[in-house]
């Protein structure tokens, strides 16, 4: 017996993007990668991020989120071509540690509302 599956068809997948990919993005990642109903990645738009974004990141992405407006202007900048679902910026500043729980808070708060 199977309880809570849900059909591959309808999971949507994520991708969160920050700058270095070392704080928000991962954060949100991790958050949000218990949900049966999406598949998370992250990376960092920096080219120097633990993870940079890619063009296969960027299109294999139902919907990005990026933390702030500068995110989302590089992101349209270098990867317009690959870009396929929605881009969300959140307009969360760099003022937050690895999952602090004001962080995760704001982001539980923003993400699921645009994930329905």
């Amino acid at each position: 017996m199977i309880i809570n599956a849900v059909p591959i068809a309808s999971m949507k997948t994520v991708l969160f993007l920050c700058s270095q990919n070392r704080l928000r993005s991962p954060t949100a990642e991790q958050v949000f990668s218990t949900r049966q109903d999406v598949e998370v990645s992250s990376a960092g738009m920096n080219h120097d991020a633990v993870t940079p974004v890619d063009a296969e990141m960027v299109a294999w992405a139902d919907v990005i989120f990026v933390m702030e407006r500068a995110h989302r202007n590089k992101l349209r900048k270098r990867f317009r071509k690959s870009i396929r679902g929605k881009v969300i910026c959140l307009d969360i500043p760099d003022d937050y540690g690895f999952m602090d729980p004001a962080l995760i808070l704001l982001l539980q708060r923003l993400v699921p509302r645009h994930l329905a």
